[in-house]
């Protein structure tokens, strides 16, 4: 079945033609144009001028050779999403394919993404450094202010490609992952009865332009009844003042930030009774961090979003339950979760195997990798490069990723679960478990610690010796300021070996 066929196919059993990203745009200008529907700072983005700015750059790109399949990046800023929103629609109604890009990307991975994407075009915003990668079309932001207005354009077909997002590329070289605009339309309507995140007039993210998290707030831009508040950083007491001073209902955070909100206090310094939904994404909430955030935010649910990159729009979606505190929950829209062993069969309740999720629309691919597509993505599923487990009622338990898991002697260590125990020890702020090389184990769990005040190895086993077995307990520790984190909010543990690379004999200290 080609492309086009199965997105059709797709959408014809959800109940309803395929949607591109334009079409959704211009329908909601058309019924809402005075909508607020991206707030950054002083500036505002209501649908209508959103609408109108999308079709100049569409017809300014089509004017200057641009066509049909072409790609084209988008280099922002954390301070530039009105201008990135604009830029990236425009280019999906002029038929192209966009390739968010982030100014965080060091030269040499922006050099990578451009020549890897075969990118004919660069529109970025104030500020951006280009690498030297020669670029046919150069956009900056004066060139795309002085485009004129513009009919709209005949539009790109649903199972046409509407843009790659690069992985964050934790574990080697990021992936180019390709979706269609039936994928990441998926589930929207132009005239649902009722609109997602109608808990208030506006939503709150801090996550950065050219991560699977800022595509996805993007999107609710375009199809939720909130509108997008966006802050250009995260730092805690400001996250939690906006909430306040704009009395958000929905916030979105990745564990990081979720971790920074509970220990910082900010929660208990502003009013944030408006927040009816706190939902983290990128990585699994550690359970006390959820216990921690459900009870400073009593009037809030506490939800786990599990996806990727490569599985997204479909997730598992979990509200926090103390009966089930380290749970990922079950699919949502449609989707589908399984465990399979290594020869392909399907785990039992209850058994260790790989994750993988089925989407229930268009599935995604990688740009330009048939080898890495083919072990990817299988029949509608999408692996996920986590192990875990699915408990009798069929919800997902994380075990670790695949990449992560720790082999010591004869037993198997989760990181994860090292890591969510070491988040209980009340002076502890922050954790990460790593693998070290044992000569005679093969390897053993090392933690790096974020804390309060330096904690001995001898100190740290003592409190764990309760809640993990003793192949668990970390035999080195380290301690540093903060933790290596990419864009997307996941730590970059190939650095956190290195500390103890360097300091052999390191135990408390960093």
């Amino acid at each position: 079945m080609s492309a086009v066929a199965a997105a059709r196919a797709a959408a014809r059993a959800a109940g309803r033609a395929p949607l591109t990203v334009p079409q959704l745009l211009a329908a909601r200008a058309r019924t809402q144009p005075e909508h607020v529907a991206i707030t950054q700072g002083s500036a505002t983005l209501d649908l209508a001028t959103w609408q109108r700015q999308t079709q100049a750059i569409a017809a300014g790109l089509r004017a200057s050779g641009v066509g049909p399949g072409d790609r084209v990046a988008l280099l922002y800023g954390a301070r530039d999403w009105i201008a990135y929103a604009t830029a990236y629609t425009g280019v999906l109604a002029a038929g192209a394919v966009a390739v968010p890009l982030s100014t965080r990307n060091a030269a040499a991975e922006l050099d990578y993404m451009l020549r890897h994407s075969g990118a004919v075009a660069v529109l970025h915003g104030p500020g951006a450094a280009l690498p030297d990668t020669p670029v046919p079309l150069v956009w900056d932001p004066a060139a795309l202010a002085a485009l004129p207005d513009a009919d709209p354009l005949p539009g790109p077909d649903p199972a046409a490609p509407a843009q790659i997002l690069y992985t964050s590329g934790t574990t080697g070289r990021p992936k180019g992952v390709t979706a269609v605009h039936a994928n990441l339309t998926h589930g929207c309507r132009v005239d649902p009865p009722l609109r997602r995140l109608a808990h208030s007039q506006q939503f709150l993210h801090a996550f950065p332009i050219g991560t699977n998290a800022g595509q996805t707030m993007l999107l609710n831009a375009l199809d939720a009844h909130a509108g997008m508040l966006a802050a250009a950083r995260f730092a805690a007491p400001h996250f939690a003042r906006l909430i306040a001073e704009r009395r958000v209902g929905s916030v979105f955070v990745v564990p990081a930030m979720a971790i920074e909100l509970l220990h910082s206090g900010a929660l208990a310094e502003h009013d944030l009774s408006s927040v009816v939904l706190l939902g983290s994404t990128a990585a699994a909430l550690p359970p006390s961090i959820a216990a921690g955030l459900a009870a400073a935010l009593p009037k809030a649910t506490i939800v786990n979003y599990y996806t990727s990159t490569e599985a997204a729009p479909t997730q598992t979606s979990m509200v926090f339950h103390p009966d089930r505190p380290a749970a990922l929950g079950k699919a949502t829209g449609g989707g589908e979760l399984r465990i399979l062993a290594p020869d392909g069969t399907a785990c039992p309740p209850g058994t260790v195997g790989e994750v993988w999720l089925r989407a229930a629309g268009t599935t995604r691919s990688y740009h330009d990798d048939p080898d890495a597509t083919r072990h990817v993505f299988r029949d509608g599923w999408t692996r996920m490069g986590d192990t875990g487990h699915l408990d009798p009622d069929g919800y997902l338990y994380l075990a670790d990723r695949e990449s992560d898991v720790i082999k010591s002697g004869a037993d198997k260590v989760s990181t994860v679960a090292v890591e969510a125990a070491l988040h209980e020890h009340p002076e502890i702020v922050d954790a990460a478990v790593v693998g070290l090389p044992d000569p005679v184990l093969g390897k053993v769990p090392a933690a790096v610690l974020v804390a309060t005040r330096l904690l001995t190895l001898a100190e740290v086993r003592a409190f764990l010796a309760t809640r993990l077995a003793a192949h668990e307990q970390p035999s080195r520790l380290a301690h540093v300021t903060e933790l290596p984190r990419n864009a997307g909010g996941k730590v970059v543990k190939h650095q956190l070996r290195a500390l103890f690379t360097e300091r052999p004999d390191q135990e408390g200290t960093s």
